[in-house]
């Protein structure tokens, strides 16, 4: 008899199963599922859906001594395991109520409705520790047996004739705790893909983005120009699959690449009301019909497109347009590329303006600690920034903060002395950018004496670390690792910054602090003007030094006098 009814639940657990498949493709059950703050209105879209589905397995159970045996539980704590409380206990009263208000047979019918609803609580609560986990089908199938056996638990607490419900329960206690904890767990992992699904989709967006951003870089430093959006589209219609791409200004087309090139032509007056619209607002439309497209060519192949604005602060300078040749055929993820895309293109224009900007100081000393930020690092920080955001929140705010915190600094120091641990600190928030950015390739290690209060000039090791990163680590291809240590020698307070990267060519040794190489050689990051300030401030004594082999690496050792 258990084996029967084993057998039957597990062929009415098979169209549940079959159900989940269906609907973790269907695209609107997908965006509510992933929702990381889905509002009222989602919630109880999903406890209906689910409730829905408790009901299904109400109707598609296994009569057995004058009750039912089902898979009713199944929709019910899936729904409270992935929507949390509200979902649970939605879709439970659905599907409980359901069974105790429609006459199906059954002296259980009032101890199911109970069950269902606790049920439904159980998994609401056990979201909250499963909401964090990884392999959550796991955690669901234990759940999913301790929910059915509370369920056997009411059965025999409520349903009377107390000896029915006892022989009931013997019967369908292994059926139902084995079949519908398998069934949980199988949901579970079915909408569980969606979620990894989505991170796939996320990681090779921001991957795509941060290419293409990298590789437009060097463009938008000039600004929004012409010349430069002809590049720019080049390279985006080269790396994506799309009919064609148009970037725009606030009145004319900048340069297009693709499909329908014979008429969309740069220089042309915008003619898209939506384009216009786009302008005016700031805040990105979606052309799904050719009607929309207001283009005066018959044969125009151009039917779809996303337009997206690209900003300066809050102010709209120009549009960024992508393209298919079918109506209706802009997808989600063309949406989220062309908002990506046009982030990390606003951000390059704001950059190319405050560079300008900072051309323009008076303050003299100010500008030459400022240069000392390589103004491409500055880019590809916030790119780096820019492509974390899509897939680690947390990682992009930590990032964020280092980069604040080069900058005020930057910004902050005029010449006067700084605590060694304020440079250090510096340090850190510019190698772990750099760490974030290159990944494997780029190791770092702390050796610092600890207990010491040393005054240092400011911006007097970044450079340094600076070269050993992008002169000596990164032209390796396997990378390698920077070793940064201190110690006292004497009165003094030696530093040293050490890399296992390329070296230093021996004939160029000999001048890299003299200021002798010539026009066109690498000059390593102003070595000659560090070397300078530490022996204006301190003396010959403390200029700094350096050891180098090529191939092998590279050691600059840099001494303060503790009493300074």
């Amino acid at each position: 008899m258990i084996i029967e009814i084993i057998i039957a639940l597990i062929n009415r657990l098979g169209l549940i199963i079959i159900l989940a498949v269906i609907i973790s493709k269907i695209g609107i059950f997908k965006r509510l599922i992933i929702k990381q703050n889905a509002g009222l209105r989602d919630k109880l879209i999903l406890a209906a859906v689910f409730g829905v589905i408790g009901i299904l397995g109400t109707y598609s159970s296994v009569p057995v001594q004058g009750a039912l045996a089902n898979t009713r539980v199944v929709g019910v704590m899936v729904g409270a395991l992935l929507g949390g409380p509200l979902v649970g206990f939605g879709a439970a009263v659905i599907a409980g109520g359901h069974r105790y208000l429609i006459d199906i047979g059954g002296f259980t019918a009032f101890a199911c409705g109970i069950s269902t609803v606790v049920e439904g609580i159980m998994g609401g609560y056990f979201y909250f520790y499963l909401r964090n986990k990884e392999q959550k089908w796991k955690y669901a199938l234990f759940f999913g047996m301790l929910a059915e056996i509370a369920q056997m638990i009411i059965i025999l607490l409520i349903a009377r004739p107390f000896a029915d419900a006892l022989a009931l329960v013997r019967v369908i206690l292994v059926p139902m705790v084995f079949v519908n904890s398998i069934g949980i767990a199988l949901f579970v992992g079915i909408l569980e893909n969606i979620y990894k699904e989505q991170e796939r989709i996320a990681a090779g967006q921001a991957e795509k983005a941060l290419k293409i951003a990298n590789l437009t870089l060097p463009y938008f430093r000039q600004g929004l120009k012409e010349e430069v959006a002809e590049k720019v589209v080049e390279i985006i219609y080269r790396d994506i699959d799309i009919a064609a791409v148009s970037i725009t200004n606030e009145s004319r087309i900048l340069a297009h690449r693709g499909k329908g090139g014979d008429h969309h032509s740069p220089g042309e007056l915008i003619v898209t009301s939506t384009t216009r619209e786009v302008i005016k607002s700031g805040i990105h439309r979606i052309i799904r019909q050719k009607e929309e497209m207001n283009c005066n060519h018959e044969k125009c192949p151009l039917k779809a497109a996303v337009v997206v604005p690209l900003k300066e602060q809050d102010r709209t300078v120009g549009t960024l347009k992508l393209y298919r040749e079918a109506e209706n055929s802009i997808t989600h993820l063309d949406e989220e590329l062309a908002l990506g895309l046009a982030q990390l293109f606003s951000t390059q224009i704001e950059v190319s303006r405050v560079e300008v900007q900072e051309k323009l100081l008076v303050d003299a000393e100010l500008r030459a600690l400022q240069a000392q930020i390589n103004p491409h690092f500055l880019f590809n920080a916030i790119n780096t920034v820019q492509s974390f955001m899509l897939f680690d929140g947390r990682k992009a705010k930590r990032l964020l903060g280092s980069l604040s915190l080069l900058f005020r600094r930057s910004l902050s120091t005029q010449g006067a002395l700084v605590d060694f641990d304020q440079e250090i600190s510096y340090i850190r928030s510019y190698l772990e950018i750099e760490e974030a950015r290159f990944g494997d390739r780029l190791k770092v290690e702390y050796d610092l004496k600890e207990g010491e209060t040393i005054k240092v000039p400011p911006l007097i090791l970044q450079p340094i670390v600076e070269n050993a990163v992008l002169h000596g680590i990164l032209p390796k291809k396997e990378g390698g690792v920077i070793k940064i240590t201190s110690s006292i020698l004497g009165k003094d307070y030696l530093v040293s910054i050490e890399d296992n990267g390329t070296g230093i060519e021996e004939n160029r040794m000999p001048k890299l602090l003299t200021g002798e190489l010539k026009a066109g050689e690498r000059t390593s990051v102003g070595l000659n003007n560090i070397h300078k300030r530490l022996t204006t401030l301190y003396g010959e004594d403390y200029g700094m030094k350096i050891n180098s082999h090529e191939g092998q690496g590279t050691r600059v050792e840099v001494r303060f006098p503790m009493g300074a």
